[in-house]
Protein backbone atom coordinates (compact mmCIF):
# COMPACT_ATOMS: atom_id res chain seq x y z
CA UNK A 1 0.00 0.00 0.00
CA UNK A 2 1.16 3.83 -1.01
CA UNK A 3 2.01 6.09 1.50
CA UNK A 4 -0.83 8.53 2.05
CA UNK A 5 -1.65 11.72 3.05
CA UNK A 6 -3.52 14.89 3.08
CA UNK A 7 -3.44 18.15 2.90
CA UNK A 8 -5.77 21.28 2.98
CA UNK A 9 -5.24 23.81 -0.21
CA UNK A 10 -7.13 27.23 0.74
CA UNK A 11 -8.12 29.79 -2.01
CA UNK A 12 -9.24 32.68 -1.69
CA UNK A 13 -10.42 35.41 -5.12
CA UNK A 14 -9.77 38.86 -3.57
CA UNK A 15 -11.94 41.80 -4.72
CA UNK A 16 -10.75 43.67 -8.65
CA UNK A 17 -8.25 40.34 -9.13
CA UNK A 18 -8.95 38.32 -11.73
CA UNK A 19 -6.86 35.57 -10.44
CA UNK A 20 -7.43 33.30 -7.29
CA UNK A 21 -4.71 33.40 -4.49
CA UNK A 22 -3.75 29.94 -2.17
CA UNK A 23 -2.61 29.55 1.45
CA UNK A 24 0.90 27.59 0.91
CA UNK A 25 4.18 27.18 3.15
CA UNK A 26 7.99 26.97 2.73
CA UNK A 27 9.00 23.77 3.92
CA UNK A 28 11.62 23.97 6.91
CA UNK A 29 14.54 22.17 7.70
CA UNK A 30 18.31 22.40 6.45
CA UNK A 31 17.34 20.80 3.48
CA UNK A 32 14.62 23.65 1.81
CA UNK A 33 16.11 26.40 3.88
CA UNK A 34 18.04 27.95 0.41
CA UNK A 35 15.81 26.84 -1.85
CA UNK A 36 12.69 29.01 -3.29
CA UNK A 37 11.07 27.52 -5.71
CA UNK A 38 10.05 24.14 -5.55
CA UNK A 39 9.80 24.11 -1.79
CA UNK A 40 6.39 25.52 -0.98
CA UNK A 41 3.81 22.95 -0.16
CA UNK A 42 0.10 22.93 0.85
CA UNK A 43 -0.36 22.34 5.09
CA UNK A 44 -0.39 18.19 4.62
CA UNK A 45 1.05 14.82 6.50
CA UNK A 46 1.23 11.15 6.13
CA UNK A 47 -2.22 9.31 7.72
CA UNK A 48 -3.52 5.87 8.02
CA UNK A 49 -6.32 5.09 6.51
CA UNK A 50 -7.92 2.67 7.92
CA UNK A 51 -7.39 4.93 11.57
CA UNK A 52 -8.34 8.08 10.25
CA UNK A 53 -10.56 9.86 7.29
CA UNK A 54 -8.24 11.64 4.90
CA UNK A 55 -10.03 15.24 6.25
CA UNK A 56 -9.44 14.24 9.79
CA UNK A 57 -6.39 13.80 9.18
CA UNK A 58 -5.75 17.10 6.61
CA UNK A 59 -7.14 19.25 9.52
CA UNK A 60 -4.82 17.95 12.37
CA UNK A 61 -1.93 17.72 9.60
CA UNK A 62 -2.69 22.31 9.29
CA UNK A 63 -3.30 22.59 12.69
CA UNK A 64 0.37 20.64 13.50
CA UNK A 65 2.27 22.48 10.79
CA UNK A 66 0.65 26.01 11.08
CA UNK A 67 -0.34 26.12 14.59
CA UNK A 68 -3.92 26.93 14.02
CA UNK A 69 -6.78 25.47 13.55
CA UNK A 70 -8.42 25.37 9.43
CA UNK A 71 -11.23 27.29 9.04
CA UNK A 72 -14.11 25.94 9.79
CA UNK A 73 -15.44 26.22 6.11
CA UNK A 74 -17.02 23.20 3.93
CA UNK A 75 -14.43 21.27 2.38
CA UNK A 76 -14.39 19.37 -1.44
CA UNK A 77 -12.29 16.38 -2.29
CA UNK A 78 -10.21 17.74 -5.08
CA UNK A 79 -8.77 14.75 -6.01
CA UNK A 80 -6.20 12.31 -4.90
CA UNK A 81 -2.61 13.22 -6.86
CA UNK A 82 0.56 10.59 -6.99
CA UNK A 83 4.02 11.94 -6.31
CA UNK A 84 6.87 10.35 -8.75
CA UNK A 85 7.70 8.48 -5.20
CA UNK A 86 4.65 7.16 -5.20
CA UNK A 87 3.37 8.74 -2.26
CA UNK A 88 -0.79 9.31 -2.64
CA UNK A 89 -1.65 13.17 -1.51
CA UNK A 90 -5.72 13.39 -0.85
CA UNK A 91 -5.89 16.81 -1.37
CA UNK A 92 -9.56 19.12 0.10
CA UNK A 93 -10.12 22.67 -1.22
CA UNK A 94 -11.79 25.44 0.63
CA UNK A 95 -12.91 28.82 0.27
CA UNK A 96 -10.47 30.65 2.72
CA UNK A 97 -11.28 34.45 2.17
CA UNK A 98 -12.51 35.18 5.63
CA UNK A 99 -9.27 33.17 7.02
CA UNK A 100 -6.89 35.68 8.55
CA UNK A 101 -5.15 34.43 11.53
CA UNK A 102 -2.92 36.66 13.92
CA UNK A 103 -0.07 34.45 13.48
CA UNK A 104 0.85 30.94 12.69
CA UNK A 105 3.15 28.51 15.32
CA UNK A 106 4.76 26.20 13.59
CA UNK A 107 5.70 22.69 14.84
CA UNK A 108 9.13 21.00 14.60
CA UNK A 109 10.64 17.56 13.47
CA UNK A 110 13.70 16.15 14.94
CA UNK A 111 16.71 15.71 12.33
CA UNK A 112 20.33 14.55 12.43
CA UNK A 113 22.08 17.64 11.54
CA UNK A 114 24.97 17.98 10.62
CA UNK A 115 24.66 14.17 8.84
CA UNK A 116 25.99 11.17 10.38
CA UNK A 117 27.40 13.63 13.82
CA UNK A 118 25.25 11.91 16.08
CA UNK A 119 23.71 15.06 17.09
CA UNK A 120 19.54 15.30 16.55
CA UNK A 121 18.48 18.86 15.96
CA UNK A 122 14.74 20.03 15.93
CA UNK A 123 13.58 22.13 12.78
CA UNK A 124 10.63 23.93 12.34
CA UNK A 125 8.19 22.13 9.65
CA UNK A 126 6.91 25.53 8.01
CA UNK A 127 9.48 28.26 7.98
CA UNK A 128 6.60 30.52 6.29
CA UNK A 129 3.12 30.74 5.08
CA UNK A 130 1.22 33.12 3.13
CA UNK A 131 -1.22 33.77 0.43
CA UNK A 132 0.06 33.62 -3.18
CA UNK A 133 -1.19 34.24 -6.35
CA UNK A 134 -1.59 30.96 -8.46
CA UNK A 135 0.66 32.04 -11.20
CA UNK A 136 3.68 32.26 -8.81
CA UNK A 137 2.63 29.33 -6.74
CA UNK A 138 2.34 27.02 -9.28
CA UNK A 139 6.63 27.67 -9.45
CA UNK A 140 7.06 27.59 -5.94
CA UNK A 141 5.14 24.21 -4.86
CA UNK A 142 6.51 21.54 -4.74
CA UNK A 143 6.46 19.46 -8.80
CA UNK A 144 3.62 16.25 -7.50
CA UNK A 145 1.60 18.71 -5.88
CA UNK A 146 1.25 21.36 -8.99
CA UNK A 147 -1.79 19.33 -10.48
CA UNK A 148 -3.55 19.94 -7.57
CA UNK A 149 -3.36 23.35 -8.19
CA UNK A 150 -4.49 22.94 -12.22
CA UNK A 151 -7.44 21.16 -10.95
CA UNK A 152 -8.14 23.93 -8.36
CA UNK A 153 -7.95 26.37 -11.32
CA UNK A 154 -9.68 23.90 -13.58
CA UNK A 155 -12.59 24.02 -10.94
CA UNK A 156 -12.77 27.72 -10.47
CA UNK A 157 -13.03 28.57 -13.67
CA UNK A 158 -16.02 26.00 -14.37
CA UNK A 159 -17.93 27.38 -11.20
CA UNK A 160 -17.76 30.91 -13.20
CA UNK A 161 -18.79 29.28 -16.46
CA UNK A 162 -15.61 30.27 -18.63
CA UNK A 163 -13.79 27.18 -18.44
Amino acid sequence: MPVMSAGILLYRIPPHVDAFEVLIAHMGGPFWARKTEGAWSIPKGEFDPDAESALDAARREFREELGVEAPDVAYAELGTFAYASGKRVVVFVGDGSAFTPAEFTYGTFELEWPPRSGRSVAFPEVEDARWVAAGEASALLVKGQRAALEALAQNLREAAGTG
